[in-house]
């Protein structure tokens, strides 16, 4: 698929993902059915119909390319996937379920197993971010769209990342304290790659948890706005793994916070 191709499919599936998220929150106010997954995780009746508004519009794109989802058993058999969509339909159930505002709407674009577009809402922070290519990140809000550079907008020698726990692991404040980490904050979701694409975080650093679903969209929207994601060792972050399971990793804003 090319550049121009990938942009049209990214920009056709925006008001989708609009309408997805508002009718997310509708659903939340209205009252959510609940259950717990196999693997003990929640999911709700506002996951399967996400799931459902996204990958359809999805095939109706891009009718050849699979589409592996959280919520789904298609295609998560198969061992040789290197162009496919990687859908996450609420990145945060918790969040979602317990009326918070941090959960987030996510499809991202395999190419050759790696992420090369994505886009992710955040309804309830009525935030939209979408990439479709190098240097092509952006922020839609307020009917307006924000291209995104990865500018550091925190304060001068200031360090801000964000963390999956308020408690740190030793491996993770190792890293924390070599990447000179002055303050970090407790997030969510995969909102924690948009706000390091926009400048408002420096970064991010986890150890092998969760699945490719959960990443794959803010990889492609960070990495389009110039920021680096690699594993613990530097490594480029690949797709279509056993299981679809994640490596550690390491978000940065630039080389140099």
């Amino acid at each position: 698929m090319d550049e121009i191709k990938i942009k049209s499919v990214v920009e056709d599936l925006i008001d989708t993902f609009l309408i997805a998220g508002d009718l997310s929150i509708k659903l939340r106010k209205k009252g959510l059915n609940k259950k717990i997954k196999s693997d003990n995780t929640p999911v709700s009746n506002g996951d399967i119909e996400v799931n459902r508004i996204i990958t359809e519009k999805i095939m109706e794109l891009t009718p050849d390319i699979p589409i592996v989802s959280e919520e789904t058993s298609h295609n998560k058999s198969k061992n040789d996937l290197k162009d496919f969509w990687l859908v996450d339909p609420i990145d945060g159930t918790y969040d979602y379920i317990n009326d918070g505002e941090e959960f987030t709407i996510n499809a991202g674009l395999i190419l050759n197993r790696k992420a090369v577009a994505g886009l992710i809402n955040v309804p309830a922070k009525k935030r939209m971010f979408y990439s479709f290519g190098k240097d092509q990140s952006f922020e839609f809000s307020s009917d307006k769209a924000t291209k995104l550079y990865c500018k550091k907008i925190t304060p001068k020698g200031s360090i801000k990342v964000v963390s999956y726990s308020n408690k740190l692991k030793p491996e993770i404040e190792k890293i924390h304290k070599n990447l000179g980490v002055t303050q970090y904050v407790r997030m969510k979701s995969s909102l924690k790659f948009c706000v390091i694409a926009t400048g408002e975080f420096d970064g991010y650093v986890a150890e092998p948890r969760a699945c490719e679903w959960d990443i794959a969209a803010g990889h492609a929207i960070l990495e389009n706005a110039g920021g680096i994601v690699t594993d613990f060792n530097g490594n480029e972050i690949i797709y279509g793994k056993k299981d679809f399971k994640n490596p550690s990793l390491i978000l940065k804003r630039s080389k140099n916070l």
